[in-house]
């Protein structure tokens, strides 16, 4: 393993009696990086954060976190990393001080330190005046900040977060990522997984997953270089009339909506930007304009997880 690394897995593989959840995954992770996991669900994103906070033990393969084997120095990993889930960790039967306060004693932070750390969780949360209240009672955005903070109360190197931002409004949303950067840019190693391509795009570098398998390891920009066919947009008043239509049609390899518009994903752009018009006309549905487009991180999402076989169903 190398020493340098804030994370290093190799061949990591996690089986539930005959199904794959996790597929020999192997990736490094650097030291203040922030790295993410994107795919649909069920590809295995979850299952392979859990195992590398020593929450899940591995069927196969080597893990380690923060220099530390995390098969057999699991509860030393625990206490080197932050770990924020989806659902946020909190207790809603808690006051704010009082979860500061539980998380604290689990990670050990006392005394001065812990004051020291409680303001700062307080001023980074915006929540220094509601200090006293419960929990359950707080906007989602505020109980986002508070899960970070109770997270990174002990200072860890190393902060894997899980869906951290599923069902936050987009103002909160892009507050959370500024603080993920500041932390970042403390040192912190970053270990995230999200649904949103957005979010996507300010990792450092990101690993595509499906089926339990890497599909695509590199930074946002790189990743977008990997799609081989051309991408028109067309742009229409009715586009989901226009993706149905041409679904399946030769030389079309892809047709799905995009906001307001169609991307389509063809064998040869010229001729399809001369012929689709005239065939959508022919089945009542009008192109106002129809033209070639970069693709985005989202088109080369949907284009490699077809090449690979699709997402899991249900």
């Amino acid at each position: 393993m190398n020493d340098g690394c804030a994370v290093e897995v190799q061949d990591l593989t996690k089986k539930f009696g005959d199904f794959t959840a996790v597929d020999r995954v192997t990736f490094e992770v650097e030291p203040g990086e922030i790295f993410g996991f994107l795919g649909p669900n069920g590809a295995g994103k979850t299952t392979t954060i859990r195992m590398l906070t020593g929450l899940l033990q591995a069927t196969s393969g080597d893990a380690c976190v923060a220099g530390l084997d995390v098969r057999t120095q699991t509860d030393v990993v625990k206490g080197r990393i932050g770990y924020m889930s989806q659902l946020f960790s909190l207790y809603g039967d808690l006051t704010v001080d009082e979860n500061i306060a539980f998380f604290a004693g689990l990670y050990g932070v006392r005394g001065g330190r812990l004051e020291a750390r409680r303001a700062w969780v307080l001023r980074m949360a915006g929540l220094e005046h509601q200090h006293g209240q419960l929990t359950a009672e707080l906007s989602l955005g505020w109980k986002q900040r508070l899960a970070l903070g109770c997270a990174v109360l002990h200072e860890p190197p190393i902060l894997f977060l899980d869906e951290p931002t599923s069902g936050v409004d987009p103002i909160s949303r892009r507050n959370f990522w500024e603080l993920i950067y500041s932390l970042a840019d403390g040192g912190t190693t970053v270990l995230v997984s999200t649904h949103y391509m957005e979010e996507a795009e300010y990792c450092h570098r990101l690993a595509l997953m499906n089926r339990g398998r890497l599909i695509a390891l590199d930074t946002p920009a790189r990743v977008k270089g990997l799609m081989q066919e051309p991408l028109l947009e067309i742009v229409t008043t009715d586009g989901p009339g226009v993706a149905r239509a041409l679904q399946g049609r030769p030389g079309v390899t892809e047709a799905a909506m995009f906001g307001r518009a169609v991307h389509v994903a063809v064998e040869n752009a010229e001729a399809a930007a001369a012929n689709l018009p005239a065939f959508l006309a022919s089945r009542g549905l009008p192109v106002e304009r129809i033209h070639a487009i970069a693709p985005s991180l989202e088109d080369v999402f949907v284009a490699l997880v077809r090449r690979e076989g699709g997402a899991v169903v249900g």
